[in-house]
């Protein structure tokens, strides 16, 4: 049997893993153009007529300037949207729109290929560039 003391090292298995916000950490190379794609197949969010799910992979593309997302707060950021209402086309600009606003990146794209319903897939390039 499973043990109290067995799970004494594990930090984040059963705590309060709710979305408080995109987090980042800084970039030891902000001299340097180069690329982080953070991707998951596991996006969904729901049609906000009729309450259907969607399913989505998000590719999200950036160059830093001085910040970079952490991936465990994008986690959560991502899963903030499984029971919310938003259309395709508005899913991927406000994610855009969350990205840019955390780390303000020299340029950012956003990607999500959403899964066919009624017989269409539709994906959403949204693009972003810091003048």
């Amino acid at each position: 049997m499973t043990q109290n003391k067995d799970l004494s090292d594990l930090s984040l298995l059963g705590s309060n893993n709710e979305f408080k916000g995109l987090e980042a950490f800084p970039n030891k190379n902000p001299n340097r153009d180069y690329t982080v794609t953070l991707t998951t197949d596991e996006f969904t969010c729901l049609c906000p007529k009729t309450g259907q799910p969607d399913f989505a992979e998000i590719t999200i593309s950036y160059i830093p300037d001085e910040k970079i997302v952490e991936s465990k707060s994008l986690k959560l950021y991502f899963q903030s949207y499984r029971n919310k209402g938003v259309f395709h086309e508005h899913a991927a600009n406000k994610i855009l729109d969350d990205i840019v606003e955390a780390i303000h990146p020299r340029w950012c794209g956003v990607q999500a290929n959403f899964g066919i319903r009624g017989g269409i897939a539709i994906t959403v390039d949204a693009e972003y560039s810091k003048e």
